[in-house]
């Protein structure tokens, strides 16, 4: 794994950078998040799903059940499979033209350069794929990708994710982004990545150095409480708002982390507090073993109902749902317009009033 980001002294995270990734059962009890009984069942999910908690987020956990410990210590429900989830519940293996491109939009792909993150989400869409031996595209692979963009003008976008691009080493970074700069059609290059606040350290001036282009950069951060806008991430995230990068936000609306009015209205204040833009909340990807993090959409628009007026429509995001199957997004958000009676239109605590 030669093109992974060395963590770098400059941005130590303090005595917590000294310590290593948690990744193994033995590494939860030992830290204290699990005990010798839970050894079985860890290593039972650990056989399907990979583990990874760096030190910078397990400074978070309060303890085993708090909402950072859902989303990334392993439970047994994983193991559990409904029968409408999918190990591919949005479709990116079928809109894969060539390894590393998803194209599911019009003027815009997905390139996926590496599968590997700095920590694993209990409930990501993209488990069954992801982890240590997941790798990297090849040079060769890589070459095949930028030539599939080369050769669709229509794309006037790139969205690099994963994995985590941000775990690319930044000469690797450099190379990707400078290539897709050199595409004339390409006028926008969004990173999506939860580092900057997973691992805040990895954000070195090299790392940010390679994200210079003369296209639109945007960075969307992934990040699901509060608490995980810590000092640190948002020195990280200050750092890349210094280099002309916008910075938006993208959650999960899930059981047990963020579900209720107070956690969700913390979480918009601490990004929009760090200058982070909220983009989207989405309704949680049906991926197989992640059941025990659904909120039913019902749920989460009557949660959104609650927030109107509450925080500043700068921090409102859109509540989206990705259609299985690879059929797109949809915003699912909460109505306000009555369409069985025309010109009638409730507030946010659903008094309803007429306009014209």
């Amino acid at each position: 794994m030669d093109d992974m980001v060395k963590t770098a002294p400059q941005h130590s995270a303090g005595p917590s950078a000294k310590r290593h990734t948690l990744r193994t059962p033995s590494d939860l009890i030992a830290a204290g998040l699990a005990t010798e009984a839970d050894r079985a069942t860890l290593e039972a999910v650990g056989e399907r799903f990979t583990m990874a908690i760096p030190p910078a987020f397990r400074d978070l956990i309060t303890h085993p059940d708090d909402p950072i410990a859902r989303q990334v210590i392993p439970d047994a429900r994983e193991l559990v499979t409904l029968p409408h989830e999918d190990a591919d519940p949005i479709g990116d293996d079928a809109l894969s033209p060539v390894p590393g491109i998803v194209h599911r939009y019009a003027d815009r792909a997905l390139l996926k350069p590496l599968l590997v993150c700095p920590l694993y989400c209990r409930f990501c869409f993209r488990r069954e794929h992801v982890g240590p031996g997941g790798g990297l595209l090849s040079d060769a692979q890589l070459e095949t990708a930028l030539d599939w963009v080369r050769q669709h003008p229509d794309i006037r976008e790139i969205i690099l994710t994963g994995g985590d691009p941000l775990m690319l080493a930044p000469r690797r970074l450099k190379h990707i982004v400078q290539s897709l700069s050199g595409i004339p059609h390409i006028e926008t290059i969004r990173i999506h990545s939860r580092v900057p606040v997973a691992d805040p350290a990895r954000m070195t001036e090299e790392l940010l150095d390679a994200m210079e282009t003369d296209r639109a950069m945007w960075l969307v951060v992934h990040a699901n409480h509060a608490s995980e806008l810590t000092p640190q991430a948002t020195k990280a995230i200050r750092a890349v708002l210094s280099r002309a990068i916008p910075v938006l936000s993208q959650s999960v609306l899930l059981r047990g982390v963020n579900d209720t009015v107070e956690s969700l209205e913390a979480l918009l204040r601490a990004l929009i507090k760090a200058r982070v833009k909220p983009y989207y909340l989405h309704h949680l990807d049906a991926a197989a073993g992640t059941g025990h993090f659904h909120v039913p959409v019902a749920e989460g628009q009557a949660l959104l109902r609650q927030l109107r007026g509450r925080v500043t429509g700068l921090a409102w995001p859109t509540y989206v749902l990705d259609i299985p199957g690879g059929r797109g997004k949809v915003p699912i958000g909460p109505e306000y317009l009555d369409p069985a009676s025309p010109g009638t239109v409730s507030t946010p605590d659903g008094e309803a009033c007429s306009f014209t």
